[in-house]
């Protein structure tokens, strides 16, 4: 009887550990867009400190993001627990706001460009000047990180804790924590390394020596100094797009005449390119992601008219 109890738990145990797996890699897919515009934001937050600083400042931010997480997760459970009513209002406004988010960041590269240079020059100009306190500067800097990461730090959450929304309560236990734990040791892992790029690169550049491996190792420096701004322009283009795919698939598949003009697009698009349907996975990503953008500009606009129009306090 003893075995026999002892099979059964560990059955139930690997039968537990399963779908955690399974409903993980669902909400790792659900939340991607949110992980790359929280590695874009988190590696542009911590530059512009001094090179031997960028680490211990990532570790500074990192920490403040563990907190977050012990915050959010148990705040979150507590919902999903007693007030199961608010994860799809949740997460509709999630999905909301990462349309918002995208947009605002779109609208400010295109109409505020002089202004974002301008604050680029500024930090420039900080490192270089003996009078600024960086200790200071650094502090303001790791609150700004960590503040973002509050914010999409409880996205990522809400939308992992839908994915796992009609789950046992020990499964979303499991899940949420495991994707909160493994999104900030990857995303700030990858923060750090990013950061230490043009570093790597100027240190193989720096090289003497007249062999081939010494002039092989200053044309990979080389190399990695010139990808580094490049790879931080993609990240921060693969991010914001990827906010609108996913802010934009949260709110069809929360909004059933959304999801049936989905369904709908979908047959008519397999009608007409029946004979080479390879392209139709594209079909559900251009509407989510037009859906997201319509979406995200009307929330734009009605919060520049709300803070053109509200009353400011003197």
């Amino acid at each position: 009887m003893a075995g026999s109890s002892l099979l059964t738990l560990l059955d139930d145990i690997a039968t537990v550990l399963d779908d955690v797996a399974v409903m993980s890699k669902v909400a790792v897919k659900k939340t991607a867009g949110v992980l790359g515009d929280d590695l874009a934001l988190n590696a542009e937050q911590v530059t512009g400190v001094r090179a031997e600083r960028e680490i211990p400042v990532v570790w500074a931010v990192a920490k403040g993001s563990f907190i977050n997480k012990l915050i959010l997760v148990p705040a979150a459970l507590i919902i999903s627990a007693f007030l199961p009513i608010l994860i799809t209002p949740l997460l509709m406004l999630g999905g909301a706001f990462l349309c918002y988010e995208g947009c605002e960041k779109v609208f400010h590269k295109l109409f505020h460009r002089e202004q974002e240079q301008a604050q680029q020059r500024d930090v420039v100009k900080a490192l270089h000047d003996p009078k600024v306190d960086m200790v200071d500067f650094e502090r303001n800097k790791i609150k700004g990180a960590i503040r973002t990461d509050f914010i999409l730090s409880a996205e990522i959450i809400v939308i992992a804790l839908g994915t796992v929304a009609e789950s046992t309560f020990t499964t979303q236990v499991l899940v949420v924590s495991a994707i909160a734990l493994g999104m900030t040791v990857f995303v700030y892992g990858l923060v750090a390394a990013i950061v230490k790029l043009d570093d790597a690169g100027l240190y193989l550049m720096q090289r003497s020596g007249d062999g081939w491996m010494t002039q092989l190792q200053q044309v990979i420096g080389n190399g990695l100094l010139k990808f580094a701004p490049i790879l931080m322009k993609l990240l921060a283009i693969v991010g914001t797009l990827a906010m609108f795919l996913v802010g934009g698939g949260i709110l069809v598949h929360g909004f059933p005449w959304l999801a049936d003009a989905l369904h709908q697009l979908e047959q008519v698009s397999a009608q007409l390119v029946s004979w080479s349907s390879w392209y139709l996975w594209l079909v559900p990503l251009l509407y989510n992601a037009i859906v997201g953008a319509l979406l995200g500009s009307a929330i734009l606009i009605a919060v520049s008219l709300a803070a053109k129009w509200w009353p400011t306090k003197p």
